[in-house]
């Protein structure tokens, strides 16, 4: 083969290798929906089918059943399979990471919000419930929400944020300090969603533990299916009055 005929082989396999290289490493593009919901939080929000659920694929559905236009963004991708529903593919887009404390969710939001770019509203899951898991801090917990509604709110002084008073974990595991955290932490929520909204943005408090059982779950933390609709119900019914229309 003359050196004339290979020259455009390499071109092309050069121009192959730079493509991907740039897909691989260029962030989603930005979506222009006039709904962007920021699924954040840890594990609940990640979910890990088929060992246990999250809440988005069923409040995605509640979505798609209910007609709004939205967008899930995020910069994690969810790979698990999920069923089609009316004709739409899954929204994998969200930011759960599993085991993730509220230090590292706030470590780690700047750069999330600058791929992504400023949601419109924010389902902010579990907040300090690996905190809690782990025996840290109450206080560092509280300080590290409060920061983080503060980095969503500047990036969209417009943003509305819904923050769960969470869950508990199985009835066995939910004693001594850990009850406690989630107790104190159910009321601390309520003092965050008043004191952090204004007149542009809103902090909404939505109750996700009155009503949970153990039967909602798959292990001592995780939601199973009927949890994770359990949840998405409850994130429906405080998000349906917030949508813009189409």
């Amino acid at each position: 083969m003359s050196v004339r005929s290979v020259f455009p082989i390499l071109v092309m396999t050069l121009l192959i290798l730079s493509s991907c290289q740039r897909n691989v490493s260029d962030p989603k593009p930005r979506s222009t929906s006039s709904n962007l919901i920021l699924p954040l939080g840890a594990s609940r929000v990640e979910g890990n089918r088929p060992e246990y659920e999250s809440f988005r694929y069923e409040l995605w559905k509640d979505l798609i059943d209910n007609g709004w236009d939205f967008d899930f963004i995020g910069t994690r991708s969810d790979d698990a399979t999920y069923p089609t529903f009316q004709g739409h593919s899954f929204d994998v887009d969200h930011e759960g990471r599993g085991g993730w404390t509220s230090g590292q969710i706030l470590a780690g939001l700047p750069d999330w919000l600058n791929q992504m770019g400023a949601p419109d509203v924010v389902l902010f899951s579990s907040p300090g419930g690996n905190d809690a898991l782990e025996g840290m801090p109450f206080d560092n917990a509280v300080t590290n929400v409060n920061a983080i509604i503060d980095l969503i709110q500047n990036a969209n002084p417009n943003v509305t944020i819904l923050i769960e008073q969470m869950a508990p974990g199985a009835t066995d595991l939910m004693t001594g300090d850990l009850a406690s955290f989630f107790d104190r932490m159910h009321q601390e929520v309520l003092m965050i969603a008043s004191g952090q909204s204004d007149a542009s943005s809103r902090v909404i408090a939505v109750d996700m533990f009155t009503g949970f059982t153990d039967d909602l779950l798959a292990d001592d933390v995780h939601y199973n299916e009927a949890g994770a609709a359990f949840i998405a119900d409850r994130y429906y019914t405080a998000i349906e009055g917030l949508l813009e229309s189409e």
